[in-house]
């Protein structure tokens, strides 16, 4: 199984990603950004602005899951924003495809959420303005993420609240009587 978390940079998806592996059992986080980082070096003479609009990242994310899985079992935490409808359309059928269960999650907060959480950031300071550059695309994106998935509010929520709702909403979602468990 893979519990997906989307939503963009600031959202709390590393935070939340790392809580629910500590209330899922046999989780592990799977960060599909190293897929990007792998194909970066081969990939210099097909320019783009992010290693999502390459369609072997999308593909390897697929089959890398589906492999981490048949190895280790369990449940991989994907926290990884997907932004165009296209792209998560692609992932999402290719792990369904593959027999692979994802629960789809949208960390939301509001845009001056974002703003002040990137801002606040210090970790994050070299990448502030790629990040701040995607929140007018998740808020563009809004509409289908709503469709795609379950929204999580996430703004004066703290992260070890999100992550019991999203443990709880998964739980229940393979065993309604083990939702209680999951919720801690």
């Amino acid at each position: 199984m893979i519990v997906w978390l989307n939503g963009t940079f600031g959202a709390g998806k590393t935070t939340t990603s790392r809580l629910l592996t500590e209330m899922l059992p046999g989780a592990r986080i799977f960060d599909s950004e190293y897929v990007g980082y792998m194909l970066r070096p081969f990939l210099t003479d097909k320019p783009v602005r992010d290693f999502q609009e390459h369609p072997p990242w999308r593909s390897l994310v697929v089959q890398t899951a589906v492999q981490l899985l048949d190895y280790v079992g369990g449940t991989l935490v994907v926290p990884q924003s997907v932004l165009v409808e296209a792209y998560w359309t692609e992932l999402s059928g290719g792990l369904a495809e593959a027999g692979v269960p994802v629960h789809h999650f949208v960390l939301h907060a509001d845009p001056e959420e974002l703003v002040r959480r990137i801002e606040q950031d210090t970790e994050g300071a070299p990448a502030r303005q790629w990040r701040l550059d995607h929140v007018s695309a998740y808020e563009a994106a809004l509409p289908w993420l709503r469709e795609a998935g379950e929204v999580v509010d996430t703004a004066g929520t703290p992260p070890a609240d999100v992550a019991r709702r999203i443990a709880a909403r998964v739980a229940g979602a393979a065993h309604p009587a083990e939702a209680a468990n999951a919720a801690g």
